[in-house]
C-alpha cells in the first residue's frame, strides 16, 4: 500500500493576491481572516469590514501572521461609506483606520474590540457601548453644520522627511504622504498648511490648536538648518538634540479650557485631542469616584492636571490631593495650575519610584490615566498592596488602549478589586482607537 502524503500550503508572500472573507474587527484597526491558501497564519486585513468578501494583497509575512489591504470589495457590507479622505485607501495615510464605515458602525467595532480584549484577556464578559462625543452626533450636523467624525482632531504631528517635506505616514512605514489637508484634522491645524513648507533638517512639526480661542501653536523637532517657515502661531518652539529647547515666537504653552477654567498645557505636552473629551471625561471621572469633601484622592499620571483639579475642588480644603507626573514640563504645568488649591501637591518623577517613596498616602480615592502602555506593575502592585491600601475604596482607570486596561484589570480584580462600571468613549473618530473609564471598587474582605 502506497502511503498516502499531504504537504502544507505554501506560504504566501509579499505581492501575492488572494480571495476570502474579512472576519471580526481586531485590536488596530483591521480585520482578522484565514484561508486555505495561509495555512496556520492568521491574517490581519486592512480597509475591509467584518463579513465583506475581499480580494487583499499580502503586504506583510512573518513566522505566525501576515498582514494585507483590501485592493477590491466583492460583497460590500451595509455598513461602507466612501472614506472622506482621498489617501485613506491602500498605500496612503496610515492614520484612518474605519474612515470607510459609517459612524455608528465604527462605534460598534470599538465596542466589539473591547469586549474582546476583556474576554481574551482578563476572563471578563462584560457589554459595553461607545459614546460619542459632543459635536459627533447626528444632531450636531443640524446645529452647526459640521460633519461628525471630521475636523475635531485639535493637535497634529506632521513627519518630515529628508527633502524637508512634511506629511504624514504610511501605515506600519517610514514612508511620507504628502497629505495637504486632513479631513479629520481641526480646520485651524489645516489652515497652518505645514505640508506647503520645507522644513529642513526638522523630524516632526507638531501643530497644537485651541479652538474656542483660536489658538495655535508649533512644535518643530530636529536640527532645524536656517529659520523656521513663518507659521501663524501664537507660540513657535523648537526642540534640537538632547531636548533643548530654543524659542522663536510666543510663550511655550496654550491655554486649554475644561471644567469651568483655564489649563496652561506646554506645546510638547499631553491634552486630549477631540475638543470635548476633556470635559466629558473630567465628568466621568468624577461621577465614577464620587468625591466628597475631606476625601484624600491620588491622580497618577496626572498630565497638567485636569482630573487633579477637578477633585482638589471636590474634596475641599479639608481633603488632599496627591498628583504624580513624570514629565518635566507637565508636572510644572500641573503646578502652576493646581496652584489655586494648595491641598493639592504634584510630585514630579517615575509614578511606580514616588508611589515606593510616600505608599498610597492614606487615599480614599484614585484615578489613573497612563499612556498606551497602560500602568507599571508596580503601580498597580501599590494600588492593591501597598502601604495604607486597605483606606482605598474606589479607583477610576482612564485608558487609550482596550488591551492595557484588560491586562491590568486582570490584576486589579485578582487582587480584590471589582470591575463595577466601565464607559467608552469615541474620542477619535475615523481612527480605530477609543477612550475607556474602568470604575473599580473593593470587594469585602478582599485582599
Amino acid at each position: 500500500m502506497v502511503p498516502v502524503t499531504t504537504s502544507a500550503p505554501a506560504r504566501p508572500l509579499p505581492g501575492d493576491v488572494l480571495e476570502l472573507t474579512a472576519g471580526e474587527a481586531v485590536n488596530g484597526g483591521c480585520c482578522v481572516a484565514r484561508a486555505d491558501q495561509l495555512g496556520s497564519l492568521v491574517l490581519f486585513v486592512r480597509h475591509a469590514l467584518p463579513g465583506e468578501r475581499v480580494r487583499v494583497v499580502i503586504t506583510q509575512v512573518t513566522a505566525k501572521l501576515a498582514r494585507a489591504d483590501a485592493v477590491e470589495i466583492l460583497d460590500p457590507s451595509p455598513d461602507r461609506v466612501q472614506a472622506p479622505c482621498p489617501h485613506a485607501r491602500p498605500g496612503g495615510c496610515g492614520g484612518c483606520d474605519w474612515q470607510h464605515a459609517s459612524l455608528p458602525a465604527q462605534r460598534r467595532l470599538k465596542a466589539a474590540v473591547i469586549r474582546q480584549q476583556l474576554a481574551r484577556i482578563a476572563g471578563l464578559e462584560r457589554d459595553v457601548t461607545v459614546e460619542p462625543l459632543d459635536g459627533d452626533r447626528p444632531e450636531d450636523t443640524e446645529r452647526d453644520g459640521s460633519d461628525p467624525g471630521l475636523g475635531w482632531r485639535t493637535r497634529v504631528t506632521f513627519a518630515v522627511g529628508r527633502d524637508g517635506t512634511a506629511g504624514l505616514h504610511e501605515h506600519r512605514s517610514h514612508e511620507i504622504v504628502p497629505v495637504q489637508e486632513c479631513p479629520i484634522a481641526h480646520p485651524l491645524v489645516n489652515a497652518a498648511a505645514v505640508p506647503g513648507r520645507s522644513w529642513p533638517g526638522a523630524t516632526t512639526v507638531a501643530v497644537s490648536v485651541v479652538p474656542a480661542t483660536g489658538e495655535r501653536g508649533i512644535l518643530v523637532t530636529g536640527q532645524v538648518r536656517g529659520k523656521v517657515p513663518a507659521v501663524a502661531a501664537d507660540s513657535v518652539r523648537i526642540v534640537g538634540r538632547g531636548g533643548a529647547r530654543t524659542a522663536v515666537a510666543g510663550r511655550g504653552y496654550l491655554t486649554q479650557h475644561a471644567g469651568g477654567r483655564d489649563w496652561r498645557t506646554d506645546l510638547a505636552g499631553f491634552w486630549q485631542g477631540h475638543p470635548a473629551a476633556a470635559d466629558t471625561l473630567t465628568a466621568a471621572v468624577l461621577a465614577a469616584l464620587a468625591p466628597q469633601p475631606g476625601d484624600v484622592a491620588l491622580d497618577l499620571y496626572c498630565g497638567a492636571g485636569l482630573f487633579a483639579g477637578a477633585l482638589a475642588a471636590a474634596v475641599g480644603s479639608h481633603g488632599r490631593v496627591v498628583a504624580v507626573e513624570g514629565d518635566v514640563a507637565a508636572a510644572r504645568d500641573a503646578r502652576h495650575n493646581l496652584r489655586e488649591w494648595p491641598w493639592a501637591r504634584v510630585h514630579r518623577g517615575d509614578v511606580s519610584e514616588v508611589l515606593g517613596r510616600l505608599g498610597l498616602s492614606g487615599a480614599t480615592l484614585a484615578v489613573l490615566d497612563p499612556p498606551r502602555a497602560g500602568a507599571a506593575r508596580p503601580v498597580i502592585d501599590a494600588l492593591t498592596g501597598g502601604a495604607g491600601g486597605e483606606w482605598l475604596r474606589r479607583i477610576a482607570y482612564v485608558s487609550c488602549d482596550p488591551a492595557t486596561l484588560a491586562r491590568d484589570l486582570k490584576l486589579l480584580i485578582a487582587a480584590g478589586w471589582a470591575l463595577d462600571d466601565l464607559r467608552a468613549f469615541d474620542a477619535f473618530p475615523m481612527t480605530h482607537h477609543v477612550e475607556c473609564l474602568a470604575t473599580l471598587t473593593r470587594v469585602p474582605g478582599g485582599s
